[in-house]
């Protein structure tokens, strides 16, 4: 006769529905943390639910960072779980994986043969521009005390740039010079660089898909305008390019544009792996056009990880995994599959704009063509319009669409835009969508106008 044992009434959790069990029948904690333990996937299906709170990622057409990887990103990020890579010694072939996105960055950036074009990864294209700022001042700085001159007031030019910039200005005392926008513009005009660059110069930042309205800046004309001032007053002053976003675009769809390190002026470039580079979120880049624009005051020496290893970063440790899923879409795209990948985003932005321009109300600020495959646009007569952008957000928002609203910078705030991006794993059914929720959401606040707001207008997204 066989034998049971009873059960332990304490366990009953492993063989209990997880919305039937002990934890689902709490509020979870959340300023303390449990006095025991519970079972593991009751845990992660409570979390799952509230994560569910959050918006959709594919819907969310604000960010610029990657919502959608494959199969095999995922495989990989499991494996480098408890890599970390600023370990380089116990991790040798991540930070051999880590160079070679260096080596194949600085060629796709044409870095000028016979140099050594030298650069590292990053959390993000923030920490990459903040690296590259300190490089910009180190280097003035040297070359001010080698002058035997005043080093106390440096300033860094640029037009409407993104918050880590302002960030960086602050953070290491730096003036940050920021050029209003003119008229009609999106952003930084070369003959506005002689009103506000001087001796004290430390670089101007150029940007490869401006954050607002996400075309691109001039860089070579911005280039050659500071080869004029140069001629004129002798100021050598480099250009840092933040090509966040247009790092990844502009080699594979625009490359005849010049904005590189073909450009003698240009001494460096960010940009995040994370957004157009396709990979998973917490990677970017940086590089200089080669290894003497980094300072070697900058880089530190370290022996307590077994090793001695240099290291250039604002953080320490960092997982290693995005790194290697940034190598991985290298090799499995290439660069034809980079191509029609950002090419595909392109067509579906370019078939955005013209269906927002067939609509009435809107003006297009950037039809998704020349840049990054986006679009942004504005209302045409907002003084006469019954409802506001922001309510065209909200509206948006109930079917679960986040499409930002927001100023743009000085001297143009008084002008409201939207943006919408097109990323990676954003189809044309999708957008197809969106037209027809937007189609509906305009004709809804046309025949029902919203209350005037009774404050101050709303912001935006903060993106």
């Amino acid at each position: 006769m066989a034998l049971h044992e009873t059960k332990d009434a304490s366990r009953q959790d492993a063989d209990t529905d997880v919305f039937a069990s002990t934890l689902s029948g709490q509020i979870l904690p959340k300023y303390r943390i449990p006095e025991d333990h519970s079972p593991t996937e009751v845990v992660y299906e409570l979390l799952r639910n509230e994560l569910l709170l959050d918006g959709n990622a594919a819907q969310n057409l604000a960010t610029f960072c990657t919502t959608w990887s494959d199969e095999g990103v995922h495989r990989l990020m499991n494996v480098c779980l408890d890599k970390n890579m600023i370990d380089k010694d116990e991790y040798p072939q991540t930070a051999e994986i880590e160079s070679r996105c260096v080596n194949i960055l600085a060629d796709l950036w044409n870095a000028p043969a016979g140099t050594t074009a030298t650069g590292c990864s990053t959390t993000g294209s923030s920490e990459a521009a903040m690296l590259g700022g300190l490089a910009l001042k180190w280097r003035w700085r040297e070359r001010r005390r080698a002058e035997g001159l005043p080093t106390d007031r440096p300033n860094l030019v640029c037009g409407p740039v993104q918050i880590c910039w302002d960030k960086f200005a602050r953070y290491f005392d730096v003036e940050l010079r920021q050029v209003p926008l003119e008229p009609g513009a999106t952003g930084l005009q070369p003959h506005q660089l002689a009103q506000y660059v001087d001796e004290n110069t430390i670089g101007v930042v150029a940007i490869l898909g401006v954050t607002y309205t996400c075309d691109y800046e001039p860089v070579a004309e911005l280039a050659a305008e500071l080869d004029r001032i140069q001629a004129e007053h002798g100021w050598d002053i480099p250009i840092h390019v933040d090509g966040a976003s247009g790092g990844f675009v502009a080699p594979f769809l625009h490359p005849d544009v010049v904005w590189d390190f073909r450009l003698p002026r240009v001494a460096s470039v960010n940009t995040s792996g994370h957004k157009y580079g396709l990979a998973p979120l917490g990677v970017g880049w940086i590089i200089w056009r080669s290894a003497d624009l980094l300072p070697a005051d900058l880089v530190f020496k370290v022996d307590y990880l077994g090793g001695d290893m240099p290291t250039f970063a604002l953080n320490f440790s960092r997982p290693g995994g995005e790194i290697v899923a940034q190598y991985y879409l290298f090799l499995r795209l290439g660069r034809g599959g980079y191509t029609r990948v950002q090419q595909a985003c392109a067509d579906t932005a370019q078939y955005l704009a013209q269906q927002i321009a067939d609509m009435g109300p809107f003006t297009l600020l950037y039809d998704g063509k020349g840049a990054l495959p986006a679009v942004s646009y504005t209302l045409t007569d907002p003084a006469s319009s019954p409802f506001t952008l922001y309510d065209l957000s909200d509206r948006l928002r109930m079917r679960g669409w986040q499409v930002p609203s927001y100023p743009l910078p000085a001297d143009r705030d008084d002008t409201v835009i939207q943006r919408v991006l097109v990323r990676h794993g954003v189809t044309r059914d999708q957008i197809a969508l969106l037209v027809e929720d937007l189609r509906r959401a305009v004709e809804h606040l046309t025949a029902s106008p919203p209350p005037a707001p009774a404050t101050a207008p709303r912001s935006g997204f903060h993106h």
